[in-house]
């Protein structure tokens, strides 16, 4: 019984061991190798997989899953002769599991020192401005040149990206210097320019007044002359109508025309804004009299209108 016992221990014993090494199982995200005698022969995907015992070996693991490779700063010379310090990183992910463990040895190295490498090559090519300016044309040329290269190893470079780029001190401040007078001249012409726009409006407004002040005048000259040519229209037909009635032997339409003309002339005398004192070395028997020739003159004109009213007239009593 012992030893029949000891027997039982020993075959389960070699059972699990038996187990162990045919039944294989690979976790999400990974792939696993499996060489015969030092010989790849193929690869276990994410499972339960099985193998020949004692023949069949796991070779390597490999990460299937996208990885972030950092790329630590260098430095690096422009073609103009600039010394800057970049750094960056990588996205990559392994597509061939097999060509990742036998085409490379030790990938991420490998990835490291090429995409090092291409980064001197391609900040190498263009200028300081250029570098500074446009980073992402030099992200693409990267992604290009690297995925390419390592398209062998069974490897897919998703992104490259440049993440700080730093020139020297001195560049620096002399950098700052220039976008500091860039800035200056901007603003120097841009106040010009207000100042510019600013004198074309005020012309064009005093262009625009003068041209409405000229209008006015000139409509107001037209006024003018339209009224006097009024008033001599209507002066021609009194003195017209005067000369009719002195013609007819009416005296006292002449007295009536004159002391029209002598009260205006005293109106306007009178009204003069530098007149305080008004001195009349005149009659007033005159101005009397020629205020009784307009009397006259309205008498006579209200007594023609009685007699053209003829006999139907009732008289006063």
């Amino acid at each position: 019984m012992p030893g029949f016992d000891i027997f039982v221990l020993v075959f389960v014993a070699l059972f699990f061991v038996l187990a162990a090494s045919v039944v294989k199982i690979v976790p999400q995200g990974f792939n696993y190798t499996v060489e015969r005698l030092g010989r790849y022969t193929h690869t276990l995907k994410p499972g339960l997989g099985i193998i020949m015992p004692f023949i069949d070996t796991i070779g390597h693991k490999i990460n299937v899953m996208e990885q972030v490779l950092d790329i630590p700063s260098q430095e690096v010379i422009s073609k103009d002769n600039a010394m800057l310090t970049v750094d960056g990183v990588a996205f990559f992910q392994v597509l061939d599991a097999a060509q990742a463990s036998y085409e490379v040895h030790n990938l991420r190295r490998a990835m490291l020192n090429l995409t090092m490498t291409n980064i001197r090559t391609v900040i190498g090519s263009m200028d300081l401005d250029e570098v500074l300016s446009e980073r992402e044309t030099i992200n693409a040329k990267l992604l290009t040149v690297v995925d390419e290269a390592t398209n062998q190893w069974g490897v897919k470079v998703t992104r490259i990206e440049i993440k700080d780029i730093t020139p020297p001190r001195d560049l620096v401040e002399a950098m700052g210097r220039q976008m500091k007078a860039e800035r200056l001249k901007r603003a120097e012409i841009l106040e010009a320019e207000g100042s510019r726009q600013s004198e074309i409006l005020r012309a064009e407004g005093e262009k625009r007044g003068a041209i409405l002040a000229a209008e006015g005048r000139k409509e107001a000259a037209f006024r003018d002359a339209e009224a006097r040519e009024r008033s001599a229209e209507a002066e021609a037909q009194a003195t017209k109508v005067v000369s009719q009635a002195i013609g007819e032997g009416n005296v006292q339409a002449l007295n009536y025309f004159v002391a029209n003309n002598y009260v205006d002339a005293l109106k306007e005398l009178a009204t003069s804004p530098n007149q305080k004192v008004l001195m009349m070395p005149v009659e007033a028997g005159n101005l009397i009299g020629a205020i009784g020739g307009i009397a006259e003159l309205t008498k006579e004109a209200f007594g023609k209108d009685d007699k053209k009213g003829g006999s139907g007239s009732v008289p006063r009593s």
